[in-house]
């Protein structure tokens, strides 16, 4: 089962976050766990490891952190990535849902489309820059980089 089938956001430390993001966190977190495909390549000749896996998402030393566990809590792998490649994707994120959230309280349902267009076009990029920075680490799809993009918007600073 290449898939995850628990995941912890490590947030210590962090301002609590704002109740729209907060609750797309939440959504995040459920339709994660509702559908995705998550594997670990083996490594030195190793048959790959086997899922379901649990997930631990964190920053530590600046760097974004995926530990990975069996369902038993047997670390599976541990990778840290530069948060330098995420950092204007993440930002330019928090701007377009700043923008939806205030339009969605006052403009009329095709501003508020275009502006929710906007926001995904964003999302899809944050989402293949975490494919990329995954490539031969773990293998994701497109929906599963898409809600692991939204919690690590979670845990970046935004400078």
């Amino acid at each position: 089962m290449s898939r995850i089938s628990r995941v912890e956001i490590d947030d210590a430390g962090l301002p609590a976050p704002s109740p729209e993001i907060e609750q797309e966190r939440k959504v995040a977190i459920y339709d994660l766990l509702e559908d995705n495909s998550f594997a670990l390549p083996g490594r030195n000749g190793a048959a790959p490891p086997e899922g379901p896996f649990c997930l631990n998402l964190s920053i530590r030393e600046g760097r974004l952190v995926f530990d990975t566990c069996s369902e038993t809590g047997e670390k599976v792998a541990e990778f840290h990535l530069s948060l330098g490649p995420f950092r204007q994707v993440v930002k330019d994120y928090f701007q377009i849902c700043h923008s939806y959230f205030e339009a969605v309280k006052r403009l009329p349902p095709s501003q508020i489309e275009a502006i929710d267009m906007a926001r995904r076009g964003i999302h899809n990029e944050g989402a293949r820059v975490l494919q990329e920075r995954l490539d031969g680490k773990a293998e994701l799809d497109i929906d599963t980089a898409r809600r692991l993009f939204t919690l690590i918007c979670v845990l970046t600073p935004v400078a």
